[in-house]
């Protein structure tokens, strides 16, 4: 394949390259999020402290977040296999990227919630509002431009953990960068990889800003 070819390639490997970042990120905070607020509620100082249940859950994530990624990946290819019924490309490679992502954004969220004032808590403590009520009313709200930096981040992690990917027949641009540069030692093809990597990056990174500073009230 000639080089003019490779390059036809890269408009499609963006889009998988996106779509395997988005899906897994949304996919990652729907378990990470609930996880993250549990782990902040039941902590010493949360509001319904739960000892036993905030060390189990807190093990859970610290050891899925010590597994480095590409260990994780090829362990789990049984899973992913029954799971999506192969272990190859972009919808296989979002199961491991999934579970890898999710204790990261857990910790992420507990780390944003922890900020908010303490004292706003406790004053709606002491008028009367209920565990649901002070999470959803008072910790998500003012913990919202945090979050959303920190969904950026981890949108940034998977997109390098997806690149990652491709060693295990994922799809996106890490495939062009490892199959028709890395294996051919094309270092044309690479840096043009990863300038476009780092392009992807910045776009996230600075619509991530641009979104908390809009949604900080103390702005």
């Amino acid at each position: 394949m000639g080089f003019s070819q490779i390059l036809g390639l890269i408009p499609q490997a963006l889009w998988e390259s996106v779509y395997m970042t988005v899906l897994t990120t949304v996919f990652a905070y729907i378990i990470g999020l609930p996880l993250g607020l549990v782990l902040v509620v039941t902590g010493k100082d949360g509001i319904r402290p739960m000892r036993g249940l905030n060390a189990v859950l807190g093990a859970v994530v610290n050891f899925l977040r010590s597994v480095p990624f590409l260990i994780l990946l090829f362990f789990l290819n049984p899973f992913t296999r029954w799971v999506v019924g192969t272990t190859v490309g972009s919808p296989a490679t979002i199961v491991p990227l999934v579970i890898s992502a999710f204790p990261f954004v857990a910790r992420m969220v507990e780390s944003s919630a922890r900020e908010v004032d303490r004292g706003v808590i406790e004053a709606s403590l002491s008028m009367g509002a209920s565990g649901w009520q002070i999470v959803t009313k008072v910790i998500l709200p003012e913990a919202g431009p945090g979050l959303i930096n920190g969904a950026a981040l981890s949108a940034t992690t998977i997109l390098g953990y997806s690149a990652m990917a491709s060693i295990n027949g994922g799809g996106g641009l890490g495939a062009i960068a490892i199959n028709y540069g890395h294996y051919r030692q094309n270092y044309e093809v690479m840096f043009i990889m990863m300038v476009v990597l780092v392009l992807l990056v910045q776009v996230i990174q600075e619509s991530g800003t641009r979104v908390s500073r809009l949604s900080d009230k103390r702005i």
